[in-house]
């Protein structure tokens, strides 16, 4: 455990970290929690959509044609 070297030297705020680093400097972090609370977020609702427009059929390209298999050759035993 750390020692206490001064009492009250700093005034400490809330959701902060103190701490005293390797050149001995006093440091303050903010924690990742801790501190006030927060607001809940007031939920809107959702506004009715305009129904999409189609878009136009695009025409459909003449099919290809199935690659030719290649012929195997039989194997003789």
């Amino acid at each position: 455990m750390g020692k206490v070297i001064l009492r009250n030297a700093i005034t400490r705020k809330p959701g902060h970290l103190y701490y005293i680093d390797a050149k001995g400097n006093v440091c303050e972090a903010k924690m990742a929690r801790g501190g006030k609370k927060k607001k809940k977020k007031v939920v809107k609702k959702a506004a009715k959509k305009k129904p999409a427009k189609k878009k136009p059929a695009k025409k459909k390209s003449a099919k290809r044609k199935p690659a030719k298999k290649k012929s195997a050759k039989k194997r003789r035993r």
